[in-house]
């Protein structure tokens, strides 16, 4: 196989508030590249995985700002589409501190990437892989983009080949009803399904504790496996030899975006190694690490998996 994993999602621009600060008042924004497929791949390539990621981008600096990012991680970017004109999507966050939740507010409509179609694709070389990755919110943009995802799924299936799904749900993009008509498809056919409680609930209508709802949603989907998150009071795994449970430790938050794909790309880690176990343990790390430093992709290497946990200062 040329790849370990591929994975199809829109390349965006994350515009941040300070802390403290929200748009209608805010004088300045940090500039960051964003795309939960690209973090899990540029998290799998940085601990040695050979990934691809594909998008659609218009021709333009924004466009060369999100590619940098993730060509910077090791992703091989072969597959990115490039159109001639167009923009690139956006979203604005206001980070949000105790008691008030951040806010996140979209501007991606009118994307070369909405306009996705199969045979912008190169198949070949995207299913060239031992598995392909894909998530809720990329299946929520559009039609267009849940019939490819939908397709890349089949065809990975029928060749046997892994399917991981995310399906990090997004209430700001779609309805419950809707997420589960596309994303139920989906998941019956992977391998290692992705899924909140809450995310659960919301879209497969699962109610009950995390452990509960983890082999719930295992059994309701007929999927080997289940990794499932419930914020701060746990962390879960279902499998045929049962359940486990993770406890979760509190740490500093200095960006919260892209602590979940972290989560999500450790645990593929330890996953495409035959370890599953050791893959969760690894994502709670990743993810650690992920929310105590600024920018939805996380910088790691296996060094610093190592010293994840050391305060002190490497001289």
């Amino acid at each position: 196989m040329k790849y370990e994993l591929t994975t199809i999602g829109e390349g965006q621009i994350r515009l941040t508030c300070p802390k403290g600060e929200h748009l209608v008042s805010s004088r300045g924004l940090k500039m960051t590249a964003a795309c939960s497929e690209a973090n899990v791949a540029g998290l799998l390539a940085q601990l040695g995985k050979k990934t691809a990621w594909c998008t659609v981008l218009p021709e333009s600096g924004l466009s060369e700002r999100v590619l940098s990012e993730f060509r910077s991680a090791g992703i091989d970017l072969s597959n990115v589409v490039m159109r001639k004109e167009g923009r690139v999507a956006l979203y604005f966050l206001e980070p949000g501190e105790m008691p008030l939740p951040g806010k996140v507010t979209y501007d991606r409509l009118h994307t070369p990437f909405r306009d996705i179609d199969i045979d912008d694709v190169n198949w070949d070389d995207m299913l060239d892989t031992k598995m392909v990755f894909v998530t809720g919110i990329t299946a929520a943009l559009t039609e267009k983009t849940a019939k490819v995802l939908t397709y890349f799924v089949d065809q990975a299936h029928e060749r046997k080949i892994k399917v991981a799904l995310d399906v990090n749900y997004r209430s700001l993009l779609w309805d419950g009803a809707q997420a589960r008509k596309v994303l139920e498809p989906i998941a019956r056919k992977s391998s290692i399904v992705f899924c909140s409680r809450r995310d659960a609930g919301s879209v497969f209508g699962l109610k009950g504790s995390g452990p509960q709802v983890c082999h719930d949603l295992r059994e309701f989907l007929e999927v080997p496996v289940v990794v499932s998150t419930d914020q701060l009071d746990g962390t879960y795994s279902s499998t045929a030899e049962g359940e486990k449970v993770y406890d979760v430790e509190r740490v500093p938050v200095m960006d919260r975006p892209g602590a979940g794909d972290s989560f999500v790309g450790g645990t593929l880690y330890g996953y495409l190694n035959g370890d599953l176990d050791a893959g969760v343990r690894i994502g709670m790390r990743t993810a650690k690490i992920a929310l105590t430093h600024h920018g939805d992709l996380t910088r790691i290497s296996h060094g610093e998996l190592e010293t994840a946990d050391n305060s002190d200062i490497l001289r």
